[in-house]
């Protein structure tokens, strides 16, 4: 079992709202409290970019290109972190990333496909 299991994406159009899940069901909880979690985001023929990221008790960080439209939140005892999009535009199209960092690991997961039609 993957160490990270993303899900909720899907084909939404401009405007529109997406809600992704991250869970790290081989963690266990203390371990996962202890990571960074942050989701990425790559899209056709550009480099994974930096969506949002948060910490137990640290600050979240957005993209600049965010600008209010996403919520990153994280549920310790569910081990999850989800990605709440709203007023989603064409260029927000990629797959998304979730990534637990700590300093004994860097996770990825499989990815979840984002689609925005105009």
């Amino acid at each position: 079992q993957a160490q990270l299991v993303e899900s909720g994406g899907g084909l939404v159009q401009a405007g529109g709202s997406l809600r992704l899940s991250c869970r790290a069901p081989r963690m266990i909880t203390s371990v996962f409290s202890m990571q960074k979690m942050g989701w990425y985001r790559q899209a056709p023929g550009k480099q994974r970019e930096m969506v949002a990221t948060i910490t137990r008790s640290g600050p979240i960080e957005y993209a600049d290109f965010v600008n209010g439209r996403f919520t990153i939140s994280r549920d310790a005892a569910k081990k999850t972190i989800y990605l709440q999009m709203n007023n989603l535009k064409v260029e927000d199209t990629g797959v998304y990333y979730c990534n637990a960092f700590s300093n004994q690991n860097d996770y990825w997961g499989q990815g979840t496909q984002v689609a925005v039609s105009s």
